[in-house]
């Protein structure tokens, strides 16, 4: 670690960490308490009386109601935030809690809320405090979990999301730089014991940073490997529209089928033609697709490959299968369900398109659900 790593952030440093967002109506900043969003919160009110006009600033802290302390650092935030002249609201997260998943039904539940307080005063941006530390170990968690080249390339400094922008400032900065300025206000944090507890995947992976790092793999290589990655995944999506383009213009002068609608004659690829493009760009098109028309998405990459792998298998034994009275480039070759969406090969073309909803034994079908969801983790 260098000694930059462990100096506090100068109001040069701050303004640019925030330039981009001078233009906003309002900003939502997400503070636990933590050293993290702490920073964050004092950082971001620095910056805003350093202009004459700027966004509106409204602190958020939501209680997920699993810690007794939540609350009374929930008030401490509130102190600060008032001290710096902010706005403060304190959201909680209500009802029963899972058993199993907790850090992610918890992290949903905290995005859920964060959306509404940004939606109500105004703000197009949520502000999250993750920093360069927890680029490094979102990597790890995702390489464990054998993610693809999207899911690796970890958090964006900019995602969309709920119809917001979550934005993360801090993703260059390490948790040691933003202690340091802590420090040196004379700010006092708190510290969840939950991000110790090695009953969660995160801190145990935390806990391997040292050795990674002498190693080489410190959080610095880590957070490289990531841009990397993003870099590529980049130029695939360049290639998967591409592709689509292609496809569609393949598709251009052919006669829709009667009673074919319009949306999903655009998820209906000529086989050979897709057959011929790149496996990774064929495994993307058939995400899209699935997520787009699916209601029970996001697919999982490992459900997709299978799929894919299913659709290369009946597309090879078509070519090489016997015409009978039918004629084979009239027979379904393969039909099946993932995620809510309904993939067939049939008449020599792949189509995709919303499966027909569940009927319960009990109850009414289950329908579609409001739109499609995004998933990179797995990706």
């Amino acid at each position: 670690m260098s000694d930059h790593d462990n100096s506090p952030i100068s109001a040069r440093a701050a303004r640019q960490l925030f330039a981009e967002l001078k233009a906003a109506p309002a900003l939502v900043l997400a503070v636990s308490g933590g050293p993290d969003s702490v920073a964050l919160m004092w950082l971001a009110a620095r910056w805003r009386r350093s202009l004459a006009r700027g966004p509106e600033l409204t602190v958020v802290t939501v209680d997920h109601g699993l810690r007794k302390e939540a609350a009374r650092e929930a008030r401490e935030v509130k102190r600060l935030a008032t001290e710096l002249g902010l706005a403060h609201r304190t959201l909680r997260w209500r009802g029963a809690k899972p058993k199993a998943g907790l850090p992610a039904a918890a992290r949903e539940a905290r995005y859920r809320l964060l959306a509404q307080a940004a939606r109500a005063a105004g703000a197009s941006h949520v502000l999250t405090a993750h920093t360069r530390d927890d680029q490094a170990e979102t990597l790890l968690m995702r390489l464990c979990r054998g993610s693809g080249i999207a899911g690796l390339s970890a958090m964006a400094r900019l995602t969309a999301r709920d119809g917001l922008v979550l934005a993360r400032p801090l993703l260059d900065v390490p948790k040691s730089q933003l202690i340091a300025t802590l420090k040196r206000a004379g700010i006092g944090f708190a510290e969840d014991p939950t991000n110790h507890d090695m009953a969660f995947t995160r801190p145990r992976l935390r806990a391997l940073l040292p050795q990674l790092a002498a190693e080489g793999g410190d959080a610095r290589t880590l957070v490289r490997l990531s841009a990397r990655l993003a870099r590529a995944n980049a130029a695939v999506e360049v290639l998967t529209d591409g592709a689509e383009r292609f496809l569609a213009l393949r598709d251009r002068g052919r006669q829709k089928q009667p009673g074919v609608r319009s949306f999903e004659a655009k998820t209906s690829y000529e086989a050979e033609a897709f057959a011929a493009l790149p496996e990774e760009v064929r495994l993307r098109l058939l995400l899209r697709a699935i997520d787009a028309l699916g209601h029970e998405g996001p697919a999982e990459l490992g459900k997709v490959e299978t799929l894919l792998a299913a659709l290369d298998q009946a597309m090879g034994a078509g070519r090489h299968a016997p015409a009978n009275g039918r004629g084979i480039l009239k027979q379904t070759l393969l039909k099946q369900t993932l995620a809510g969406a309904l993939i067939s090969l049939a008449g020599g073309r792949i189509h995709i398109a919303p499966a027909p909803a569940r009927r319960s034994k009990s109850g009414p079908k289950s329908g579609p659900k409001s739109g499609p969801k995004s998933g990179p983790a797995g990706r």
